[in-house]
């Protein structure tokens, strides 16, 4: 299901637009601090945010700027302050369209259905979108939790750290085993093999591991 992140601190407004959206066959995803969308969008990957110009905790225009650094991920701005909207048009933050307040529900879906169409029709859709929660060993990609074990994240994540770097198994068993239990080179290659299975279910045209022949592995993003 297509989900909308909804970056709005009043909460009324907030509820009014998840139930229209829900109602036009959205999913919605609520966020209320400015401080805390950065990391919600590398963790859940939203289709398209609705993004309020006017956050406690961090301005809606640096929220944009920032989120272009790394995802083109389609966003309109919702503004009260006329005196930006000359910049919101001008696209200077990337932003792909704008709605002002006060503003119908309705209209908010339409601009969301034309937004998301026209993306469609002129992006790609993101690739290698990969967020790492090191602290519950959880990996996202593309927006759905690979579901990983715990020596498979450690893997994921060393190489992840050191993208292009080639790995011989014997140094990848030296940074995941620190017990320094006595595994074969074969224990690697099967946690890779799984690794890569879990990778393919979720973006089957997506390499994000390389096998090096007679030498090993490396992390490459595409």
């Amino acid at each position: 299901m297509t989900t909308i992140m909804i970056v709005e601190d009043e909460e009324k407004l907030a509820t009014l637009l998840s139930d229209y959206l829900k109602q036009s066959g959205f999913d919605s995803l609520w966020v209320a601090n400015g401080n805390e969308v950065l990391p919600r969008v590398r963790e859940r990957l939203p289709d398209l945010i609705l993004l309020d110009l006017m956050l406690p905790g961090r301005d809606g225009l640096d929220i944009c700027k920032e989120v272009r650094t790394f995802s083109e991920v389609p966003i309109i701005m919702i503004t009260a302050r006329v005196e930006e909207i000359d910049r919101l048009l001008g696209l200077e933050l990337g932003a792909d369209d704008y709605i002002c307040k006060p503003f119908s529900p309705r209209e908010v879906v339409a601009r969301v259905k034309t937004v998301l169409r026209r993306s469609g029709e002129h992006q790609a859709p993101p690739t290698g979108a990969l967020a790492l929660e090191a602290e519950k060993f959880r990996a996202v990609l593309n927006g759905r939790d690979l579901e990983l074990t715990a020596v498979e994240f450690k893997l994921l994540h060393f190489l992840y750290q050191n993208p292009g770097r080639i790995y011989s198994r014997s140094q990848l068993m030296d940074r995941i085993y620190s017990d320094q239990r006595i595994v074969s080179d074969r224990t690697i290659d099967s946690h890779i093999k799984k690794l890569r299975k879990k990778i393919a279910a979720v973006a089957p045209d997506e390499e994000l591991i390389h096998s090096i022949y007679g030498v090993g592995y490396k992390y490459e993003a595409p």
